[in-house]
């Protein structure tokens, strides 16, 4: 009965369509682009920014430290700050630890908003 009705074979799967090599390389090149501008560039401008500061630390400088205390400067050594907190208390900070530079004033300012 073969004769009446064809025999029904299977189709070959199509080939898988290759990607071009040079469209992957781009893409790639694209994330790392990417990933360039919004992570690695903004760090290391904040990090050459935080380096000047420490750099141009100088005694009468009013700061805030990572901690968050309010000083003066009142000595610099090469690595390390004296900051007077109040009268007559002084702490020794590393130079590392100053988290920005406060205007001139700051500090009298802050003490009479209490």
């Amino acid at each position: 009965m073969s004769f009446l009705i064809s025999d029904a074979y299977a189709e070959a799967a199509p080939a898988a369509q290759q990607s071009d090599p040079i469209t992957s390389l781009i893409f790639f090149g694209g994330f790392i682009l990417i990933f360039y501008f919004i992570l690695i560039r903004p760090q290391q401008k904040r990090a050459k920014e935080h380096r000047n500061l420490v750099a141009a630390l100088s005694k009468g400088d009013e700061v805030v430290t990572n901690g968050g205390l309010l000083g003066k400067i009142t000595d610099v050594s090469e690595e390390y700050l004296s900051v007077e907190l109040a009268d007559n208390v002084i702490v020794r900070v590393q130079k590392q630890a100053v988290a920005s530079v406060l205007p001139k004033g700051s500090l009298k300012a802050a003490g009479k908003e209490k």
